[in-house]
């Protein structure tokens, strides 16, 4: 039998939407530092990850905080982390096993790597193995990120025994929503999932939906594998 799956809320870039998420059984909450609309500096993610660690979530403990970074270099990653600490360093562009390998070791956080699904020839087993021993988690997304579009899940099978063959979790991203999540988790087995634009309104997070996609994933009944 699956357990259900761990969520990650991305994105934030408020303490008030954070401060209503009060009491939901989520676990990691995300900050974006690469160029993009939700984009927040260093001084403003120190507020929220202050917010975010008042918050009783999954198993009434706080959640993680977990910051996305696209190709960063050291210098900017010591930079952003002297000032927000935190938990993960998510790493959403082409950088390599060796690059993770360096920032587990440089900085005391995780590292989870991002692969994007596209046409590039290779398998999940070519792509994964090289980062045995240099990530915590494996994360797949539709090419681009914060698309808001879905990938093919038939793929998700393939990943998934590869992050297993490397002793990580796999996290899905990509479109997903309060209406198709339970599609998603009906047809496969994943050890997390990660939303961002599938819970806003008008560019904005929205509470309602990110409460309602919490509920989706927790109502979802595991299946017998």
């Amino acid at each position: 039998m699956t357990t259900t799956p761990r969520i990650k809320i991305c994105g934030l870039k408020d303490s008030t939407t954070i401060e209503a998420m009060e009491g939901l059984p989520f676990h990691e909450i995300g900050f974006v530092f690469a160029p993009s609309k939700r984009q927040v500096d260093p001084e403003t993610a120190a507020g929220l990850i202050r917010s975010a660690k008042q918050l009783k979530a999954a198993n009434g403990e706080a959640p993680q905080t977990v910051g996305v970074f696209v190709n960063p270099d050291l210098n900017e990653l010591e930079h952003i982390l002297s000032k927000a600490p935190l938990d993960v360093v998510q790493l959403h562009g082409q950088e390599t096993a060796e690059f993770s390998r360096l920032v587990k070791s440089s900085f005391p956080v995780k590292v989870w790597k991002v692969m994007s699904i596209g046409k590039d020839g290779q398998s999940a087993a070519e792509r994964v193995s090289p980062f045995d021993g240099a990530i915590d988690a494996l994360l797949i997304d539709t090419a681009g990120g914060g698309t808001g579009q879905t990938f093919d899940w038939q793929v998700i099978s393939e990943y998934q025994k590869a992050a297993a063959a490397i002793q990580v979790p796999l996290y899905v991203a990509g479109g997903l929503n309060p209406g198709n999540v339970g599609e998603l988790l009906t047809g496969n087995q994943v050890d997390g999932i990660d939303v961002s634009s599938g819970v806003e309104t008008n560019g904005h997070k929205d509470i309602e939906k990110i409460r309602l996609f919490v509920g989706k994933v927790i109502e979802h009944e595991p299946s017998t594998r």
